[in-house]
């Protein structure tokens, strides 16, 4: 964890987000009291796959009837 004066951080922000993004934690300073924290949102969010995103949409295809379903209805469908 790393710490940085206000000025610093004001001046540097874009190279601060970069290291919060890959994981560090920032702590930001006034006058040498630490005053903010920079901390990445969450871990890193599963990814899907490709062949997820493909059997995804295959198994929706199979739910959503076009000829017996109003828009509205398979929009509603392939929210769940």
């Amino acid at each position: 964890m790393g710490a940085v004066g206000a000025f610093e951080a004001k001046t540097h922000l874009s190279a601060l987000l970069d290291r919060v993004a890959k994981g560090e934690r920032i702590t930001i300073t006034r006058n040498g009291v630490p005053a903010a924290m920079l901390v990445p949102i969450q871990e890193s969010p599963h990814r899907l796959t490709h062949e997820e995103i493909v059997e995804g949409m295959r198994e929706l295809r199979k739910r959503v009837k076009p000829d017996t379903m109003s828009v509205r209805e398979m929009v509603n469908e392939g929210r769940r």
